[in-house]
């Protein structure tokens, strides 16, 4: 566990409840704290992006929205009027230290389609290059599906790998991860360090702490997924510090998620880091042990297939006991691979009617998601 200030490139992540106060909008000061830290840091070499929420938060206030549901439209609403309001503040407390800033709004399918995501790319990393802190956020003023559903604990993942950076900084208002709830369980226990996302340690996710914020524990442990998976190491922490970065170095609680030893990189961190996947395909147990061996996932392994899917698109490949084992990007639309599920290689011509593909998916468009090693946590009791 090394200080911010070691690693190249950092993501930082802040949750709306942090950045914006049900009555008075932004919370300056504290925005003020953080992008002093974001200063030191980029003082000492470090390159900083930052996902930022708040967008939505934020329009309720100007719009005068309250606290209740908000329909669709009202949301983009919101996030429309927020989105100028959240800029405008992160351009002014940058441009107080000194930092150049540039707004970057992305939907998942900003991250989602290949060529999408290599524009979205290019364009951060001109602003890098430039001198400038990229602020990323959800582009809710279009989104639907992601207004419903989406967090940017995820999207924060997403834009880590993408750019390469070597840690991602989640802040939020808990100060890491429990073995349960603290606001639920008085015997919780804090994690301080976690070497690999196990479904155990997914078992002791929570829900969303407040109508701000569309992300709880469980999102946070999605995002450390992909995060870690692809090489780029992951704090949680409490941002309700007024320099929650520098609080990190000074010792104060944090749980520290490690980078995979065995990091998936270029195309297949693209792969890995696929939030949806267009499909499933079960398989049996000689299958993942194929794949664990880097085997190409082959029909005769396969026992269902669901989803509407087309040649190319990304899908779950689920194990016997019905957890992800890997995904890949698939060689058949979903009505040709339901015909030929359980098939010999030599059986699938007669099946489809034509000479097709061996394998359902090839181990070059395949990554592993389930970790097969025992791996350990530390817990902290105090």
């Amino acid at each position: 566990m090394k200080s911010l200030s070691a690693h190249r490139r950092i993501t930082v992540k802040i949750g709306s409840a942090l950045l914006v106060d049900r009555t008075t909008g932004i919370k300056r000061d504290w925005l003020a704290g953080l992008c002093d830290d974001i200063a030191a840091l980029a003082g000492k070499g470090c390159e900083v992006l930052v996902v930022s929420s708040g967008a939505i938060a934020l329009g309720r206030n100007i719009l005068g929205l309250g606290r209740r549901a908000l329909k669709l439209e009202e949301s983009q609403a919101a996030a429309a009027a927020g989105q100028i309001a959240l800029a405008g503040a992160w351009a002014e407390e940058l441009a107080r230290v000194g930092l150049k800033s540039g707004q970057v709004l992305v939907t998942l399918g900003d991250t989602e389609e290949r060529r999408r995501y290599l524009n979205a790319r290019a364009t951060i990393s001109t602003l890098l290059k430039l001198g400038a802190v990229p602020v990323i956020n959800e582009n809710d003023t279009v989104a639907t599906s992601e207004i419903r559903y989406g967090d940017n604990d995820r999207l924060a993942a997403r834009v880590a790998t993408m750019m390469g950076a070597d840690l991602l900084v989640l802040l939020s208002d808990i100060d890491g991860l429990y073995t349960a709830p603290p606001a639920l369980d008085p015997d919780a226990r804090f994690i301080a360090s976690v070497e690999a996302i196990t479904p155990e340690i997914e078992a002791m996710a929570g829900a969303a702490a407040s109508e701000l914020s569309r992300g709880g524990m469980r999102t946070k442990l999605d995002a450390g997924k992909i995060a870690t998976a692809a090489g780029t190491a992951m704090i949680i922490t409490s941002g309700l510090r007024r320099n929650p970065l520098a609080a990190i170095d000074a010792g104060e609680r944090a749980t520290w998620f490690q980078a995979s030893a065995n990091p998936v990189r270029g195309y297949k961190t693209w792969i890995a880091g696929q939030l949806e996947p267009a499909g499933r395909i079960s398989v049996d147990a000689g299958a993942v042990r194929a794949l664990e061996q880097g085997k190409s996932l082959l029909p005769a392994g396969v026992t269902l297939v669901s989803g509407q899917f087309s040649r190319g698109d990304t899908v779950a490949i689920l194990g016997p006991d019905g957890l992800e084992v890997a995904r890949g990007l698939v060689e058949y639309d979903a009505a040709d691979a339901v015909k030929i599920a359980g098939l010999k290689t030599t059986e699938i011509e007669r099946a489809l009617g034509y000479q097709a593909r061996g394998a359902m998916i090839h181990r070059d468009d395949l990554v592993m998601s389930r970790i097969s090693k025992k791996d350990e946590v530390h817990a902290d009791d105090a």
